[in-house]
């Protein structure tokens, strides 16, 4: 795909993997709208993207609410007659054992983790198909691929995550020339941890970051961007992306 004035939403805009892979479609040239529900952080990305000369719009959105997905992707199409590219990267990783019962946790992880993902995917897949071209990133892990104590549900999220990029793929490449990759990281320096409410198991992940050199929002960005400039012949379905002293 060539880059230059193609149009991307990227959900989870407001931070790390999504902040950077803002930036990253920005200095390529490519029109950013920015989908989170912080718009505080929104409107200061805006501003350091625009000081670089990039192009991009906040969009308020929680992925949570399909109606509020619709009108993200309105509101480019209204500016900008098209959308090309899809990031969903919004997501929630709080630990925990599946016997502390944090109910709450898990709803809200099914909800934005799989929820998110397919009301994003609903909104923009009709301008997609009507344009008959498109590339939809879905962010999975390595939690999608293996499971871990503490992460039970997240796991469960994520592989959900997978094979829903995997059935979209075989089903709306061949029909409508539409691109997916899955994209499944391991540990990613983010905002992610500060969700854990579980006191041993936030203790372990900072443990586990001062043993480790995480991966970095940008590398994940990297990742994305060599899909994307990928031949139009040519699907990069999965990119398993891990940190090089990740031995698990």
């Amino acid at each position: 795909m060539t880059l230059a004035g193609k149009v991307a939403l990227v959900t989870g805009a407001s931070s790390g993997i999504g902040a950077a892979t803002a930036r990253k479609l920005a200095l390529e040239g490519m029109i950013v709208g920015l989908a989170a529900r912080r718009v505080d952080r929104l409107e200061e990305l805006v501003a350091d993207i625009t000081t670089t000369g990039g192009k991009v719009i906040a969009l308020p959105t929680d992925v949570v609410d399909p109606a509020s997905c619709k009108t993200a992707v309105g509101t480019l199409i209204h500016h900008f007659g098209q959308v090309d590219v899809l990031v969903n990267n919004a997501g929630l990783m709080p630990l925990s054992n599946v016997d502390s019962l944090k109910v709450d946790e898990w709803q809200r992880m099914v909800d934005v983790n799989i929820s998110g993902v397919l009301n994003a995917t609903a909104a923009v897949l009709p301008h997609m198909m009507a344009q008959q071209s498109g590339h939809i990133f879905n962010m999975s892990s390595i939690a999608g691929r293996k499971v871990f104590t503490g992460l039970a549900v997240y796991c469960a999220t994520k592989a959900a995550v997978a094979a829903f990029s995997d059935g979209l793929r075989m089903e709306i490449g061949p029909k409508h020339n539409i691109r997916v990759t899955c994209i499944q990281p391991g540990a990613v320096k983010s905002e992610l941890y500060e969700q854990i409410t579980d006191i041993e198991y936030r203790k372990q992940m900072d443990d586990l970051a001062a043993s480790m050199t995480f991966l970095e929002g940008e590398d994940i960005a990297e990742s994305i961007l060599f899909a994307l400039k990928a031949p139009e012949r040519m699907d990069v379905a999965e990119l398993f992306v891990l940190p090089t002293e990740q031995g698990w």
